[in-house]
């Protein structure tokens, strides 16, 4: 999908981001965003399954944790790397608004994605957004975007079954122009 720069989402819940614009970089589309965390708010634990994302911190404190792994500190000029593959989260653990730069390469589906993910979580008003959107997302991504400690059973059973209950209930009218997966 061809986007008009800058796209800005917000979930409702503290996170704005800002899609600023792409590049061609290694023949790869790579996305340049800058992000805006309330403190206490930011990402559950989620893996990029084929995209690198890195986060530059500009103001405030960022706690982030790889999955296995102790969680680390990041403050103004410190940067965190999340290579593809690798299950990470991050939130504001200051007191002030966290403003962070960086990129997420390669592009693929990552803006259409979560603009969904904040629509949906704006419109259930809590970080697990509204069900049916999220079943749609996650069951039709699913090659390329995970949540690791989502429960085996909801995630392999739950999720298909409302997945297609939602076909079946044309919820997905408004995806009729969503990206292939990869």
């Amino acid at each position: 999908m061809k986007y008009n720069y800058p796209v800005i989402i917000e979930n409702g819940l503290g996170e704005k981001l800002i899609f600023k614009s792409s590049v061609i970089e290694d023949g790869e589309e790579k996305i340049i965003a800058e992000n805006f965390v309330k403190p206490g708010a930011g990402p559950l634990m989620h893996t990029h399954l084929l995209q690198d994302e890195e986060l530059t911190v500009v103001s405030g404190e960022m706690t982030y944790q790889v999955l296995g792994e102790e969680p680390k500190i990041a403050r103004a000029g410190d940067t965190a790397l999340f290579k593809r593959g690798v299950a990470h989260k991050f939130l504001n653990s200051g007191n002030t608004e966290l403003h962070c730069i960086g990129y997420i390469k390669p592009a693929n589906t990552i803006i259409f994605y979560l603009s969904g993910i904040f629509a949906a979580q704006k419109k259930s008003g809590k970080p697990q957004p509204e069900l049916f959107v999220a079943a749609y997302l996650i069951h039709r991504y699913k090659s390329e975007y995970d949540l690791p400690l989502m429960p085996f059973f909801v995630k392999r059973i739950i999720i298909p079954v409302v997945y297609y209950l939602g076909k079946v209930f044309g919820k997905y009218r408004h995806f009729d122009d969503a990206p292939e997966p990869l």
